[in-house]
């Protein structure tokens, strides 16, 4: 494939093993003894099913490209007529070739971000008092915004509020088509730099808060042994009036092997709570092994724009100047727009950014 990007082969000749090991999968299913083990066809089946998902993409760019080379073929005929009808169509072939080749690749980079269906946001108060916490629900809030705009489902799942409004911790489910892949970014620390309302002076204050963003994991992703979790309750200190603490509705959930602590208070029912807990548990939990896991890949840590680390500052808001920067493009954005959900170019940016970051990286072996 001549015309065809470099850094690109390594991704087709990927998606080449993976066609043949689907060719491999439904031999195998075929066979009396698959069929005699229902467990071992069951793991067959799904297996097959992510592969042939995955390479729907890349079949339409195989006929694409058959069509083309066939056509180009036709090009060089000693007829006349012929070579005319051929050399007409090749560009709009080639047109339709590197679109379904744009597309292959840039789901092809971006897998497991369009795998995750659902996923946990959480965000923290930093530095900065009340104003971090004010912050923190602007932060919450803009993200609500921008999952309404997409259609995503917005589940608050619990939050500790502030003395003046703001949060001190949120944690939020956001579930819906691409919602994991738009937002896998936004981990990371975020600054402000604004007047704060208890600000008598009319000096600008820096605060900060952390965001983490966490695929949500389910009982089929990760395997939690109960022995291993300690469950407490208590009674609740979160919204709901002073019914909320008669009954010891919160559950507070202890990974012993990691030491992850979830404590689950939003709901007035106990058994509401605890399974929310669960949900952000298994997902911590999940997130705990998995970032080990990326980061032991060979050029994991140079291929993404961002680890998710609460320490790495990713964002400053800057309001006297209505201007938000994202440092890892060194790039400037509206403050006004992306404060009240517009994140859309923002959000692109980033994936095109990663996506050149993840092709360099292929491209150096």
């Amino acid at each position: 494939m001549p015309d065809i990007p470099n850094a690109y082969l390594p991704i087709l000749s990927k998606l080449e093993a993976d066609r043949s090991r689907l060719a491999q999968l439904e031999e195998q299913m075929n066979l009396p003894e698959t069929a005699a083990n229902p467990a071992r066809l069951v793991e067959l089946a799904k297996e097959h099913g992510r592969l042939s998902r995955q390479l729907e993409k890349y079949r339409a760019f195989k006929s694409v490209q058959k069509n083309l080379e066939e056509t180009r073929a036709l090009a060089t005929s000693d007829d006349a007529d012929m070579r005319a009808l051929a050399e007409a169509e090749i560009p709009t072939l080639t047109t339709q070739r590197d679109e379904a080749l744009e597309q292959i690749v840039s789901e092809f980079l971006a897998a497991d971000e369009l795998a995750v269906e659902s996923m946990i946001l959480e965000i923290r108060a930093g530095t900065g008092g009340d104003e971090a916490g004010l912050f923190a629900a602007d932060l919450a809030e803009m993200y609500r915004r921008f999952a309404e705009k997409c259609r995503w489902k917005w589940e608050v799942l619990d939050f500790s509020p502030g003395d003046l409004g703001g949060f001190r911790e949120f944690v939020a489910s956001i579930k819906g088509t691409g919602a994991y892949r738009a937002l896998a970014f936004e981990g990371g620390g975020h600054r402000v730099q604004r007047v704060p309302v208890t600000e008598t002076q009319g000096r600008i204050h820096t605060s900060a808060a952390t965001v983490a963003i966490l695929p949500e994991a389910d009982e089929s992703a990760i395997e939690i042994n109960p022995a291993d979790v300690r469950e407490d309750v208590s009674r609740s200190g979160g919204p709901g009036g002073q019914g909320v603490n008669k009954i010891e509705s919160a559950v507070q959930l202890t990974h012993l092997p990691t030491n992850i602590v979830v404590r689950m208070r939003e709901e007035r029912s106990q058994h509401k709570n605890r399974e929310k807990a669960w949900r952000l548990l298994r997902s911590r939990v999940f997130e705990h092994f998995d970032s080990k896991r990326r980061a032991q890949r060979a050029g994991e840590r140079k291929a993404m724009i961002g680890s998710g680390d609460r320490n790495e500052r990713i964002r400053t808001y800057n309001f006297p100047q209505n201007r938000c920067t994202d440092h890892r493009l060194n790039e400037n954005f509206p403050l006004e727009k992306i404060i009240a959900g517009d994140m859309t170019d923002l959000i692109a940016a980033l994936q095109n950014f990663d996506r050149e970051e993840r092709l360099r990286t292929l491209a150096a072996g």
